[in-house]
């Protein structure tokens, strides 16, 4: 799935090398045995392997990147991402350069992609996304974000 406005079609190329790696490295045989944190694969991609438990609502914030897309892989688990078009939000926390994020004040209107083992989403600096929902109930959960250079 990739959703966006037409004029920004010339925005996304997922068939660069650095997508390339980034599919790659997901289809490693071992993804659920990789210790977490940050692996440096080729071309300035990095993987970050994460394990957390769910979160409601209102306890995460909406954020988005500037530098990277993000492919966020569900290894483990099952849970919803919020989803929304970054033009014209209001500023929570302002642009972090050191972390590559911006956090953005809740939005009354967004998309929620509920995302289960083996499913992936790619969000682009032009999205802003609120990850690690509860789904069904709170659960652990191991995932794999890969950080992808614009």
């Amino acid at each position: 799935m990739l959703s966006s406005k037409l004029s920004l079609r010339g925005s996304y190329d997922i068939f660069t090398p650095e997508f390339t790696v980034a599919f790659n490295f997901l289809k490693r045989k071992d993804l659920a045995t990789l210790p977490e944190g940050w692996i440096e694969l080729e071309e300035g991609v990095r993987a970050s392997v994460q394990r957390y438990s769910t979160f409601d609502f209102d306890e995460v914030a909406f954020e988005s990147h500037e530098r990277y897309y993000d492919i966020q892989y569900v290894i483990e688990g099952m849970e919803c991402c919020a989803v929304a078009k970054r033009e014209g939000l209001c500023v929570k926390t302002p642009y972090d350069a050191e972390n590559d994020i911006t956090f953005y004040k809740d939005l009354e209107m967004y998309s929620t992609v509920l995302l289960e083992s083996g499913d992936y989403i790619i969000l682009s600096p032009f999205d802003v996304h609120k990850p690690r929902l509860v789904a069904e109930k709170k659960m652990e959960i191991k995932k794999i974000v890969l950080k992808v250079p614009v």
